[in-house]
């Protein structure tokens, strides 16, 4: 009894570590966001690690701040994914490749508009989501008008047993 006491608590102590850290790095985003401003304003930057050329942007600055304006919520995302409990949370694969892909736009210097024709690109992604939540949404909607058992009570039927974050990654890769 007390091993089991004290793998309970050593968990316990795993996630509080680990959600306090979390929980600070969502606090810390609009922190993360403004390090944009510490690049320079120029069209060439040259560092010890790279050289960043920039020549659809006015300057890397306007790089930084764009890129910061997707990576910011794609971190967000991120976490609400690895994190969520809920039977949906699949869903949120459509906003995570979006963002993906609008990272992937910005950092090509060569397109001309941003945020244009992407979801040409997501509907192979949402081909297999939307069809696969509808259908999880229904066999939820089955089983109420079937047993007595209320929303709540299937919802938590359906949610996925807390993981790590490492074990989630294993899940899809």
């Amino acid at each position: 009894m007390k091993n089991g006491k004290l793998r309970y608590r050593r968990t316990g102590n795993r996630n509080l570590i680990l959600g306090s850290i979390i929980a600070t790095f969502i606090a810390a985003t609009p922190y993360f966001f403004y390090l944009y401003e510490s690049v320079p304003d120029q069209k060439t930057w040259e560092t010890f690690l790279f050289t960043y050329n920039s020549r659809f942007y006015g300057g890397i600055d306007i790089v930084a701040w764009t890129l910061a304006g997707k990576l910011i919520p794609l971190f967000l995302l991120f976490i609400w994914f690895f994190t969520c409990r809920h039977w949906w949370y699949h869903v949120l694969i459509v906003p995570i490749a979006m963002y993906i892909f609008q990272i992937l736009t910005v950092i090509n210097d060569d397109i001309q508009y941003i945020d244009s024709n992407q979801i040409f690109y997501l509907i192979p992604i949402m081909i297999f989501i939307i069809p696969s939540i509808y259908l999880l949404r229904a066999r939820i909607f089955n089983q109420l008008n079937t047993v007595d058992k209320s929303l709540q009570d299937l919802e938590d039927e359906f949610k996925i047993s807390p993981k790590g974050i490492k074990d989630k990654m294993k899940d899809y890769f």
